[in-house]
């Protein structure tokens, strides 16, 4: 049963707010002061609070400041009969979850305490569901999409079974692949990462399987690669419709012969590893192009696992905005901070090309430039819009001294924008802006341009 506090010192207030919450199922208490509040509240420990602004003694704004000051979990709601704008945002900033008015409208009343319940339960199930899930995997959601993710991640992760991870840039693919290492029978052994995408084509053959020293310019010595540094382990290959032919020729016989040979030598060498790779491309319509080998696709392709975008889980956003606001703060060692629920309701609606890497980065940016204990929906509204900085990119660039300076800055832009549309898979954006793959490093070099954390 719900428990619900009201502290007011009206005796008329509390008896109507009694009637009609007992009305509905809830559990009520009431208290005529501040004092009496707090002790009851600790008593109680009550799922919201409808706690009045002016009472005698200790006013309601200052039972706020120590039910905050306690860390209570309760939802409080404030309710004046002399409110005024500069009073419900003090309070607002101070936590309070709502501001209401006398005479209370019942219809309003009961809105009220439904969406601060939904905010309550919300709260409760991060607590309840983040230590299972998140120790785990990381992989932070309860939406059907993610169940099911979650699903045959336990499924194949025991297995020695290939699998291939499939989702647009920022989902998570990585963290699937992390996932299935934990569960497999060689979770002991190395996890070893490569991103094909970020690999230059005449390096892939030797990150990927090693080389022996003079085998061409630059290789002063012997070198083991992704292959022989995953023995034992799991080989995450990351963007892998990127590789070359040769490459993906090369890394069919590993997986068909349990064998790779270094650039420059003959030898076969042995390995033992198993793969799971991911891709945001259609590996598909990449065979019928001719980009990609059919034999390796359906080598690969044993298990597939496909991570939703944001857009199709939006319930999730709730707990991963939780999650990030924890993250930081054990991080970063700031003072706790919360969200308001229109805040959050905000942040679920927003369409997030990036997914839940751009959300993370959003959630971030408003607890570290929005003010107050709270980050409410006026945060949002002015903090998250910063996506995109064309206005102001426009701006510096037009206060250059020359047509030189104007027009370095202007493709520095441009390549950096694009790089972070492609979630910084090289091969993808030079593919996109019509440039040579080789091209694009040299800009890339030239200008300085670091991938954000």
């Amino acid at each position: 049963m719900t428990r619900l506090l009201v502290i007011d010192d009206e005796d008329g207030i509390r008896s109507a707010l009694r009637q009609v919450f007992e009305y509905e199922g809830h559990e009520v208490r009431v208290a005529e002061d501040g004092h009496e509040g707090l002790e009851m509240a600790a008593d109680f420990n009550p799922d919201v609070i409808f706690l009045d602004v002016k009472m005698p003694g200790m006013d309601g704004l200052e039972v706020l400041e120590k039910l905050r000051e306690q860390d209570m979990s309760s939802i409080v709601v404030m309710i004046s009969g002399h409110g005024t704008i500069d009073t419900a945002v003090h309070a607002t900033r101070k936590g309070a979850y709502d501001f209401l008015e006398k005479p209370l409208d019942t219809d309003r009343l009961l809105v009220t305490l439904r969406r601060a319940l939904e905010l309550r339960g919300l709260t409760q199930s991060v607590t309840d569901l983040r230590n299972q899930i998140e120790s785990r995997y990381e992989i932070v959601g309860t939406s059907y999409p993610i169940r099911q993710v979650l699903e045959r991640i336990e499924r194949v992760g025991p297995t020695e079974a290939r699998v291939l991870v499939t989702g647009e840039n920022g989902t998570g693919k990585e963290l699937v692949a992390r996932a299935i290492h934990r569960l497999s029978p060689r979770a002991s052994g190395p996890f070893v990462e490569v991103n094909c995408a970020a690999i230059p084509s005449e390096l892939i053959e030797s990150a990927l399987f090693g080389h022996l020293k003079g085998s061409f310019t630059g290789a002063v010595s012997d070198h083991a690669g992704k292959f022989e540094q995953a023995h034992g382990g799991t080989l995450f290959l990351d963007e892998v419709g990127d590789m070359s032919p040769q490459a993906q020729a090369k890394v069919l016989r590993a997986l068909e012969q349990g064998v790779v040979s270094r650039v420059g030598g003959k030898k076969s060498i042995e390995v033992d590893v198993r793969v799971v790779a991911a891709t945001n491309k259609d590996l598909e319509h990449e065979i019928s192009a001719r980009g990609f080998r059919e034999d390796l696709y359906y080598r690969l392709n044993v298990v597939p696992i496909h991570m939703p975008p944001l857009r199709d889980r939006r319930d999730d956003v709730p707990m991963l905005v939780q999650h990030f606001t924890d993250l930081m703060f054990s991080r970063d060692g700031l003072s706790p901070r919360s969200f308001e629920m229109a805040a959050i309701e905000r942040l679920q609606n927003l369409p997030w090309p990036g997914n839940v890497r751009e959300l993370r980065n959003t959630v971030e940016r408003l607890l570290i430039l929005s003010s107050g204990d709270t980050v409410r929906l006026e945060d949002v509204d002015m903090l998250a819009g910063e996506r995109s900085s064309g206005p102001r990119v426009e701006g510096h660039l037009l206060s250059s001294d020359t047509f030189s300076d104007f027009k370095h800055g202007a493709e520095r832009a441009f390549i950096n924008k694009k790089l972070q549309e492609h979630d910084w898979n090289v091969a993808e954006t030079a593919r996109r802006i019509d440039m040579p793959r080789s091209n694009l490093y040299k800009k890339i070099e030239k200008y300085g341009l670091i991938r954000d954390s």
